[in-house]
């Protein structure tokens, strides 16, 4: 069985401790703390003399130990154990980078791994934290509460995910099926059941049609939403096929409040033109673009 995760004596440093993460050791390590004995009522001085002595000699030679153990680790080309210790001993450390994270080659993107696809992030923009949406690559910088049901509200989201619901491929089918719902998702009733802008009253249609996406055909369909408190805002499905695996569809949906604390509209053109594919990181697109025929 695996070891759960949790800090285990390095094997290739016994005098030190490392984070194991439940299948593989991190760069964390530590040195483990030293518990000095309890004093035995009663004991004397020269008692507890001894136990403290005692308790040196085993650390000094712990660490002597662990020199040699690491000098012939690095002799055998630094091989490491593969398994640890089932014990744990406190809270793990803070997470380690994801995909998600800036890269040192371009700090202004995130990374949508399954589905093979990067977005720039604007200024303005965060990656996702606390979310409980699904799926949220991005969100506007900042919080509020919402004018409706209790809860936080954000004047922006981006996401990302593959359209499985069923077998349709036309982007234009896919496009206009998701847009109903993305809109009642945002603006009508949360996850739990909440309605944190009073409910969406009406819509209309501000634009849709085709847009090459990372060098793939697609189709957008944007409309403008009314809720019951506050501003409202706008809501876009584009929906696009990947450019990896079975090349299933792709829909990134765009969330914007309207009013001036809204996110500038021209930034959901401006994300879907800096869209790009693992598999062809310099092919662009956006709104308007032409893909060649056989190319979406």
């Amino acid at each position: 069985m695996t070891p759960p995760p949790g800090w285990y004596r390095d094997p290739k440093a016994p005098h030190l401790e490392r984070w194991w993460d439940g299948t593989a050791w991190t760069e964390y390590r530590r040195t483990p703390e030293v518990t000095a004995p309890m004093p035995v009522a009663g004991a004397s001085g020269r008692s507890r003399a001894v136990a403290v002595t005692a308790a040196a000699v085993v650390l000094v030679a712990a660490i002597v130990t662990g020199a040699v153990v690491l000098g012939q680790g690095e002799d055998q080309g630094g091989a490491e154990l593969e398994t640890a210790p089932t014990y744990s001993t406190e809270a793990p450390p803070s997470p380690t980078p994801t995909g998600s994270e800036p890269s040192a080659d371009d700090p202004a993107v995130v990374t949508d791994e399954l589905n093979g696809i990067t977005l720039p992030l604007l200024d303005g923009w965060v990656r996702p934290k606390y979310v409980a949406e699904d799926d949220v690559v991005m969100t506007t910088d900042g919080t509020y509460d919402c004018p409706g049901d209790d809860g936080v509200c954000r004047h922006g989201l981006v996401m990302s995910r593959t359209v499985t619901e069923n077998d349709e491929r036309s982007p234009r089918v896919l496009a206009e099926q998701d847009i109903e719902d993305a809109a009642e998702s945002a603006y009508d009733r949360d996850t739990i059941g909440r309605r944190p802008y009073g409910g969406m009253e009406s819509h209309e249609v501000v634009t849709s049609g085709p847009v090459a996406v990372a060098g793939r055909a697609g189709w957008f369909v944007r409309w403008r939403v009314t809720t019951a408190e506050g501003p409202g805002g706008y809501v876009q499905s584009t929906v696009f096929p990947s450019r990896v695996g079975t090349e299933s569809p792709v829909c990134v949906r765009y969330v914007f409040d309207a009013g001036p604390d809204g996110p500038p509209l021209a930034d959901m053109d401006r994300i879907t033109k800096g869209i790009r594919s693992f598999a062809d990181p310099d092919g662009g697109g956006g709104v308007g673009s032409s893909v060649g025929p056989g190319e979406g």
